[in-house]
């Protein structure tokens, strides 16, 4: 049973910081990619972040560049998500996901999903 938990999630004020965790279980995922995806009310699920496990490559959205940085630690089997200059706009519930291969900016490519974790950013 394959298992992606987050963390981290929480209320932050405008221009703060969080660090999202996602600790992946019950397979090896060294030709895996993992993705970062998230929604707000009202609107659908979109790509944030992605990497391979290898650590290379990584992937951001337009919104998210230059202030969001996914990086993975291998012998936690864990991605995180660092998250600063963080905007009302950042508020959302954040996924982590996973795949086989390379990275997708697609969620429909993803395998596997965690349950997701709130972020909520105070103007």
């Amino acid at each position: 049973q394959v298992q992606l938990v987050e963390s981290g999630g929480g209320l932050v004020q405008a221009g703060g910081s969080l660090r999202l965790s996602c600790a992946a279980s019950g397979r090896t995922f060294n030709n895996y990619a993992m993705g970062w995806f998230r929604q707000a009310p009202g609107k659908e699920r979109e790509f944030v972040a992605a990497i391979r496990r290898s650590g290379t490559s990584a992937y951001y959205s337009d919104s998210v560049k230059g202030r969001f940085t996914i990086s993975t630690d291998n012998a936690r089997n864990t991605v995180y998500l660092q998250m600063n200059s963080l905007s009302p706009e950042d508020t959302a519930v954040y996924y982590c996901a996973a795949r086989p291969g390379g990275s997708s900016y697609y969620d429909y490519d993803y395998n596997y999903w965690g349950q997701g974790t709130q972020v909520t950013v105070s103007s």
